[in-house]
Parts: structure tokens; C-alpha cells; sequence
């Protein structure tokens, strides 16, 4: 285990630094020019939009654009890191149907969530982001969808500011509860945001939401240090906040860590290829030239627990569910977050609005320490000037 510490690059050092930036810049920012793959992908859902093509569409962008980074370095390996889903109104996450698998076409007015990542040399990065299909600030988002969507924003950005070394982790948790309170909606039970390492999506620090009693009994604490890497992941609903699984076949899964001798041929055959395309990396059935036999294959690999699946789970009928994720590096003086782009807040409108003035200190904070003095300014006038209105109508 010492040497095994011992050889664990950390973003101490400068190298893994630009690897995980690189990865995060595919997904955010390709160039000046040229918007990064989520950007591309969102552009894409639009009405009459198949959800398949868009999935595919995202996975080839990583892999094209991965594919033109450390070129000389022919045993680096780099590429997805979480294939694209697409997951609709009430389905809260891991949709990205295979082509043997019923399609979605998008429709006007869907809440839609878009979910990928891609990694450098193992060093990850991931990225979410909500729109709801044909809104504009001239075509407002209202009533339950536009709390939802809101909620999750504000909830990743409080989220985000808290992400520092020596904040313990149940913090996080309680703040985007208390957040999502307002909304009246509902982080996604057990849902889980996960510290990042080379190679590995799902590390042992984690950040619970809203944790049911069982969970809050086995889910260790922890304490956020320097040099770490999290996938910040804020999921909510309108609902209960309790994803369920439907019908829906599981197209996205990732070799674990476990041994066992399959028995069949056919499982042995594609358990090879996964360790040999994906590594520890979650991947598409799609990937695989024969989805049946790959479908077939992978039934004996989850039952004894050498692939795990990302289920595709739903809230009820008529709720929502939105996302916002993100990726960042916890350096030893400041946090620097590679992943994400603005929500366009015009669009949005809710009867709710934070009110509490721990959290709205909280988000107010600016998280570059240079802009924080410009962003206090900025609220200490905007609550002046509300104070001025209050006086005028009395």
C-alpha cells in the first residue's frame, strides 16, 4: 500500500495539472473558435432530435478530439471517460440508448440533461449541464421546471465554493439540501459526487446527497485536502427525490477490480476486449462491434461482479430532474475548476429565491480570490438598491 501511495501522481505536479486541463478543455473549450464537445452536443438537442445520434455523436467528438493530444506518445492512453448520456424530464441519469434499444426523439419543452467526460493519460474530467428545449429569455422557463433547474444551479454553485481543503464533506451535503429546500424540490437520494484519480472515476472520498438513514449510518465523513480531485455532481428533482429503475436496459457500465473465471467463452472473449479498450473506464455496449453478443456477454460479468452497470433511473411520471456537474482541482492555495459552463439565468423564472444570509454570502463568494472584493461590491450595492425600492413603495 506505501508504494502504491508512493507512485500516485497527484496535481502537485505540473504535468498531471495540464493533462487534467486538457481534458477539461475538450469538453468546455476547444479553441476561441471552436465551442468544446458539450457545447457541440447541446446545440445538437433540439425538437425531432434522435437521442442515439446525439450520444454517438458525443462519444466520436471525445475520441476525435482526444486523438490530437501527446500524438508521439503512442502508449498514452486517452480518450472517454464517461460516454454521453442524455437523460429527459423525469429520467434523472446514464440514458444513451444502443442502436438494438428503443430511441428517444426530443420534443419542445424537454428538460434535457447532457452528462459526459473524457480523460488524458487517466487524468479525468466530467461535465453536466441542463437546458430545457426552445426556452430563450424571450420564451421563459417557469413554474416547477424552472425551480428544478435553479435549485440544482445554485445548489452546484454553493457546492463549488465549498469544495476547499479542510471542509468536511457532510457540509456539501447539507447545503445543497438547504438549497434545494427553498425550491421546494429534492436532491436525488444517494447520489454520490466522487474524488477523482489517475485512471479511476469512482475514488474513496465521496460527497453523499441527501443520504436516507441507512446511508447516513455507513457513509464515512471526510475531510477535503489539497492536491485532490473532485467530479462535483448535484442532481435534483421536483419529486420525492428517489430514483427508481424502469424497463430501461443498461447500456453503460465499468470493469470493477474483482476476480472470478467466467465460465462462457463469449463473456471471457468480451471481458478481454472491455479490459483491453476501457480499462477502469465506464463504456457503451455500443463500443462493441456485436451489441447482442455483447448484451448477452455482460449478464455473466455483473453477476459476479467484474462489470458494474450505471442503472438508468427515473423519478415519477410528470416530475423533473436537473443536473449540474463539474470538475475540479483542489490546489494548495486556491481551487481551479476545469469543467462547466455558464446557465444563461435570463431564461429562468421562479417565485423562489435564496433569502437565507449564510447562503447568500456563500454565493456571493466569487471563487477567484482576485474578483471576490469586486463581487462583494457588487451585492453590497444590488442589496442597497433593494433596500431604496422597499423604502419607496412603503
Amino acid at each position: 500500500m506505501a508504494d502504491k501511495e508512493e507512485t500516485e501522481r497527484t496535481i502537485a505536479e505540473d504535468i498531471v495539472v495540464t493533462k487534467y486541463k486538457m481534458a477539461g478543455d475538450i469538453l468546455c473549450i476547444i479553441s476561441d473558435l471552436i465551442p468544446g464537445v458539450l457545447k457541440q452536443v447541446l446545440d445538437k438537442c433540439v425538437t425531432g432530435a434522435s437521442v442515439r445520434e446525439i450520444c454517438e455523436f458525443g462519444d466520436k467528438l471525445i475520441l476525435d478530439e482526444t486523438s490530437k493530444v501527446f500524438k508521439k506518445e503512442k502508449e498514452l492512453k486517452k480518450g472517454i471517460a464517461f460516454p454521453t448520456c442524455i437523460s429527459v424530464n423525469n429520467c434523472i441519469c446514464h440514458f444513451s440508448p444502443i442502436a438494438s434499444e428503443p430511441d428517444l426523439i426530443l420534443k419542445d419543452e424537454d428538460m434535457v440533461k447532457v452528462d459526459l467526460g473524457a480523460h488524458v493519460d487517466g487524468f479525468i474530467a466530467v461535465v453536466a449541464h441542463t437546458i430545457v428545449i426552445g426556452s430563450s429569455p424571450q420564451k421563459k422557463v417557469t413554474g416547477r421546471k424552472a425551480d428544478v433547474v435553479l435549485a440544482a444551479h445554485y445548489a452546484s454553485q454553493a457546492a463549488l465554493r465549498l469544495l476547499q481543503p479542510g471542509t468536511e464533506t457532510y457540509t456539501i451535503t447539507e447545503t445543497v439540501e438547504k438549497i434545494c429546500d427553498v425550491y421546494k424540490c429534492k436532491p436525488i437520494e444517494g447520489m454520490l459526487s466522487h474524488q477523482l484519480k489517475q485512471f479511476k472515476i469512482d475514488g474513496e472520498k465521496t460527497i453523499i446527497q441527501n443520504p436516507n438513514d441507512a446511508q447516513k449510518k455507513e457513509h464515512e465523513k471526510y475531510t477535503l485536502e489539497a492536491y485532490e480531485v473532485y467530479a462535483m455532481d448535484v442532481l435534483v428533482s421536483t419529486g420525492e427525490g428517489v430514483g427508481r429503475e424502469q424497463d430501461t436496459r443498461v447500456t453503460i457500465f465499468k470493469k470493477t477490480e474483482e476476480t472470478y473465471q467466467l465460465k462462457l467463452k463469449a463473456s471471457r472473449m468480451f471481458y478481454s476486449e472491455v479490459t483491453h479498450k476501457h480499462g477502469l473506464m465506464p463504456f457503451n455496449l455500443r463500443t462493441f462491434e456485436d451489441e447482442k453478443k455483447a448484451k448477452m456477454a455482460v449478464v455473466e460479468c455483473v453477476n459476479h461482479r467484474l462489470i458494474e452497470p450505471f442503472q438508468v433511473l427515473y423519478e415519477k411520471p410528470n416530475e423533473f430532474a436537473a443536473q449540474f456537474k463539474f470538475t475540479v482541482l483542489l490546489m494548495h492555495n486556491r481551487q481551479h475548476k476545469i469543467t462547466g459552463i455558464p446557465l444563461d439565468l435570463d431564461i429562468y423564472q421562479s417565485e423562489y429565491a435564496v433569502k437565507d444570509p449564510e447562503l447568500k454570502t456563500l454565493l456571493y463568494t466569487s471563487v477567484n480570490p482576485r474578483t471576490a472584493k469586486r463581487m462583494r461590491k457588487r451585492a453590497e450595492k444590488a442589496a442597497g438598491e433593494v433596500a431604496m425600492e422597499v423604502d419607496a413603495k412603503a
